[in-house]
């Protein structure tokens, strides 16, 4: 297991469980599989993997309650498997934390493009596949923006001389906008740079990530533009 990348995965459907878990290990992942929300956040405890995909619908400890619990001890990506492409099941998964979402049924080809792309943002090598670079590239140095430092160097980020506890993922929205301050930046645009979608995905995806970013950077330091997208004031 030591060289594979590991996956937990918390599901209470027998087959879907059973049948998603070999999909995955023929893929070169090395899986955990739960079957409820509280023995998934005693697997996460134990054995800290490297990304985690959770059902919403979980007896015991719901997938939005467990993705909380483990968004409070890690900054491990996150992926919700949900039943419904129903907003309010999207947007709870990422408002608790949730890097991307996946609605069932899904298809194992698009679950695995999906899983590898979220590690690729945090780099790790997903199954037989390799990490890779991706995103905005820091030009160096300490970027400045009001009350707000971007180190890209050390990938910190301080607002008014705190450190700002930020995931992988807001950390790299944050330095796509940071590499052009004042920039009008599409959703299609973010999707693609920070979430790596080679193809059309939820912008709700990132809708949610701005604002989480905003709730720790300051509300009026991202402005929407109606129609177009996001910047970021310079």
């Amino acid at each position: 297991m030591a060289d594979q990348t590991h996956v937990l995965f918390v599901e209470d459907d027998d087959v879907i469980r059973e049948a998603t878990q070999l999909a995955l290990e023929r893929d070169g992942f090395a899986v955990t599989a739960m079957p409820d929300g509280l023995s998934g956040l005693e697997s996460f405890r134990a054995d800290r993997p490297d990304i985690a995909l959770l059902d919403v619908m979980l007896p015991g400890l719901d997938g939005v309650s467990l993705c909380r619990r483990i968004r409070d001890e890690s900054t491990v990506p996150v992926i919700m498997l949900s039943a419904r492409a129903d907003s309010i099941d999207v947007v709870l998964g990422l408002e608790a934390g949730a890097d991307d979402y996946v609605t069932k049924p899904f298809d194992g080809a698009v679950l695995v493009a999906r899983i590898r792309a979220v590690l690729r943002r945090f780099g790790h090598a997903g199954g037989d596949g390799r990490a890779e670079q991706g995103g905005a590239a820091g030009t160096g140095g300490v970027l400045t923006f009001g009350d707000l430092e971007v180190d890209t160097d050390g990938m910190e980020v301080r607002r008014a001389g705190r450190p700002v506890a930020l995931t992988p993922t807001e950390m790299r929205l944050l330095l796509e906008f940071s590499s052009a301050p004042g920039t009008v930046l599409s959703r299609d645009k973010l999707l693609e740079r920070v979430w790596d979608y080679g193809w059309g995905g939820d912008t709700r995806v990132v809708d949610v990530h701005v604002q989480r970013l905003r709730t720790k950077i300051g509300q009026d330091r991202i402005e929407t533009v109606r129609g177009f997208g996001y910047k970021l004031k310079a």
